[in-house]
This record gives structure tokens, sequence and C-alpha cells, in this order.
């Protein structure tokens, strides 16, 4: 019988095919849309922190702009919208379906040291762009050393 060094990096796929299947048993895919919530998608939303803002970019490629809205209450800004569906076409046409239509909703706490009545929106080429600027007692301030 011969001896074989063990090499971690083989068990790995399996080990992904294990866990993908937990988050699947978990969170169904949409292909029984009629179990699906009232939000049936979560677009993509990069946040960061500049010096004098906050910044919060969202991937919303083929929604209008008249079917996004933002609103900040309690320190909490939601975004709201929804994607129409762009043609009917019978299921039994389709091969495939992965791209989701309908509501979505993602909501973002905001920190205290944010003026939430200066937020500007930009919508542009499918990524909305919210800045939340912060108060001028929370901007980084150099002090002179004498």
């Amino acid at each position: 019988m011969a001896i074989t060094r063990w090499n971690p990096w083989t068990t790995l796929p399996t080990l992904q095919d294990r866990i993908n299947r937990v988050f699947d048993d978990m969170f169904p895919t949409t292909e029984g849309r009629e179990d699906m919530g009232l939000f049936e998608w979560r677009p993509m939303v990069d946040t960061y922190e500049k010096d004098d803002h906050i910044v919060i970019k969202a991937e919303l490629p083929g929604v209008k702009k008249d079917d996004i809205s933002i609103d900040v209450n309690n320190n909490v800004l939601s975004i709201k919208g929804e994607r129409q569906d762009e043609e009917k076409v019978d299921e039994e046409n389709y091969y495939r379906q992965e791209r989701f239509y309908g509501k979505f909703q993602r909501a973002f706490t905001l920190p205290d040291n944010v003026d939430t009545d200066k937020i500007e929106a930009n919508y542009n080429e499918g990524v909305l762009e919210v800045k939340v600027p912060k108060t001028e007692e929370s901007k980084t301030r150099k002090i002179e050393v004498k």
C-alpha cells in the first residue's frame, strides 16, 4: 500500500458544492416565482466613505428614472423601485431567464454625523449614485502645530 500525501485543495470543490446546496435550500431560486416575496430582486450596491460625504452606488440597469424613489426616515435611507419586463414571452418559449423583473428595495442605516437635508442623487446609464454629505462638525480638520 502506497502512502499518498493529502492535498486539501482537492476537496475544496466538493466543499463548495455542499455549501452551495445549503444556501440553495435556504434561499430558493426564482424558478417558482409564485412563492417569491414582495421584493423579487436586490440590486448590487457599493457603499464607501470620502472625506466629506458617503457614497451609495446601485446598479439598476433597465430601470427608468421615474421608477426609482429615495426616502430618508429616522436615519434610514431607502431606495425603492421597479424594473418592468420589456417584452412578454410565453414561459414555454424560454430557454433560460436569469434577469429579474419587478419591485426592489434596499435600505441603509446612516450614521448620526450626516446631513440628511442635503442628500443628492444622480442616475446615469443604469447607475444610481447617492451622495450623503457629512455635517460640518464631523469633517476632518487640520490643526496646525505651533
